[in-house]
């Protein structure tokens, strides 16, 4: 893994919440690949698939079908007064 797709991947689990553990793992995986410029492969497959479990858990507002219904109100029809016929 290159320093650029590791950004990109660290920018992507940010916005998730992290348990500690993760959040120390992911602490540990910058600290290595600083150090070394390079990570191991176990670390490599458990980052990326810690990054596609995350995204799995929230859904792509744009893929969403029902995402612009669920966040519009309701629209209301206004009232039509009634005439009094003769």
């Amino acid at each position: 893994m290159n320093k650029a797709r590791l950004e990109w991947v660290m920018s992507g689990l940010i916005q998730y919440k992290l348990t500690s553990a993760e959040d120390h793992f992911l602490k540990t995986v910058c600290a290595d690949f600083d150090k070394n410029q390079a990570m191991t492969a176990h670390q490599e497959e458990r980052l990326e698939t810690l990054y596609k479990e995350k995204s799995r858990l929230t859904p792509d507002k744009k893929t969403d079908p029902f995402s612009f219904k669920k966040s519009s109100p309701e629209k209301t029809r206004p009232r039509m007064s009634r005439r009094k016929v003769y």
